[in-house]
């Protein structure tokens, strides 16, 4: 089966807004044997919609349309696809009970053209939107199968993964059993990582493994396509098995994981708790860990201590150490970490300082960053030599130091990345 995704949406043309629903798609097509060797983006317009349907059914059998599905006048997807294949739009009335349901939870009023969103192809398969409004739709022909999903991908996403393709399993005569297990990395490049698996990587059949790469992070995606759940985890643990013999010192989590979550993970388990005395960070450090849900359990509070006279005044830093090692430095980031323990009485700390660029700071080249981290049992320091841009370099620094604590708190002593 060949499958061509089409974006429908004026704003993607321009550039405001990231057309992230085609990787999603694309990966998981690829789980399903499904390949995919077009995308294609086209505006709110229904001539230029209807051109690209044409040209795609030409080279696909299985074509897949994102945005367009609203209750709004430049919303035409389904109305162009439904007058390109000859049939109709009826109201489906458990859609539009949803929608309905939706706005009295919202205490909002609902006006006359959101019913517009629970039309469907007469004769269509209807997925559920169980994260906004506008259901999706799968409709067949001889020829092909067309499914239409929402734009936003916190409502095409899960429609996609739990509504849409159970039934693409089906339709391309897959096993009845999809499990997919995504071990996550930090510390190895994503060119390292498949290197050291290249062997594993070029004979893998079932379970498929697809390493994936995302902000300095790299994960590998295992599936296994099977008759039972039980037999795809003995697939995907016989190759996970043999993936961490290799590089399993810079696994830090699995699935949904984050450096963050894994983070408080650990702390909550060893009842401990932490603070964070920041400089170039500026409190991403913090606002990472407040992202993860049951934060306030672990994270006791910090620090921003952004210039020389906040890390003497805040922090209580000898002046004599600024000026005599610099305040981008191993001493500066240790006494930063040690100070902030104090302060907070915490079991762990982190002094993050460094030059994010793109200006040096002193005789410290831009892109350079220390990372302390003071515990009961000592405090260790980490130079980083980063080389992004400057808010690449700052959240890159929040990430390594997440790494680093993961590995404290598991090992002992962090080993340098």
């Amino acid at each position: 089966m060949n499958a061509e995704i089409i974006a429908v949406g004026s704003e993607l043309l321009l550039g405001q807004i990231t057309n992230s629903n085609a990787r999603f798609l694309s990966s998981h097509l690829a789980e399903l044997g499904i390949n995919v060797y077009y995308h294609t983006v086209v505006g709110d317009n229904a001539g230029r919609l209807e051109d690209v349907i044409q040209i795609a059914e030409e080279r696909a059998d299985l074509i897949i349309f994102t945005g367009g599905l609203g209750p709004t006048k430049d919303d035409l997807t389904k109305e162009t696809i439904a007058r390109h294949l000859g049939t109709t739009l009826e109201m489906n009335e458990e859609a539009l009970e949803s929608i309905v349901a939706f706005f009295e939870r919202a205490g909002r009023v609902m006006t006359e053209n959101n019913k517009k969103q629970a039309l469907v192809l007469k004769g269509s398969e209807v997925l559920a939107n169980h994260h906004g409004m506008a259901p999706g739709m799968l409709y067949k022909t001889e020829e092909r199968a067309y499914i239409l999903l929402p734009g936003p991908p916190k409502e095409m996403e899960p429609m996609f993964q739990f509504e849409a393709k159970p039934k693409l399993a089906r339709l391309s005569n897959q096993a009845d059993v999809i499990l997919s297990h995504v071990l996550r990395f930090y510390g190895i490049g994503e060119a390292e990582l498949e290197d050291r698996l290249q062997d594993l990587l070029d004979r893998q059949t079932n379970p498929t493994i697809a390493p994936l790469a995302s902000d300095g992070e790299v994960m590998l995606r295992l599936t296994a396509k099977t008759n039972s759940e039980e037999q795809a985890w003995e697939l995907i643990n016989e190759a996970k098995t043999e993936i961490l013999d290799r590089v399993g010192q810079y696994l830090y989590g699995y699935d949904n994981d984050s450096l963050a979550s894994k983070t408080i993970e650990l702390l909550k388990e060893q009842s401990k708790t932490i603070s964070a005395a920041e400089s170039l960070t500026a409190g991403l450090f913090q606002s990472e860990l407040a992202a993860v849900a049951g934060a306030s359990a672990v994270l006791t509070g910090g620090v921003i201590a952004y210039n020389e006279e906040m890390k003497i005044e805040q922090l209580g830093i000898a002046p004599e150490l600024l000026k005599e090692s610099g305040v981008v430095s191993e001493e500066t980031a240790i006494a930063m970490a040690e100070a902030v323990r104090r302060k907070f009485d915490t079991d762990i700390a982190v002094g993050l300082t460094g030059a994010a660029g793109p200006d040096a700071h002193g005789d410290q080249p831009a892109g350079t960053v220390w990372i302390g981290i003071a515990t009961a049992d000592g405090t260790n320091a980490y130079r980083l030599q980063l080389s992004g841009m400057r808010n690449t370099n700052r959240l890159r620094a929040v990430k390594l130091a997440l790494s680093y604590i993961i590995r404290t708190l598991t090992e002992g002593n962090a080993r340098k990345i």
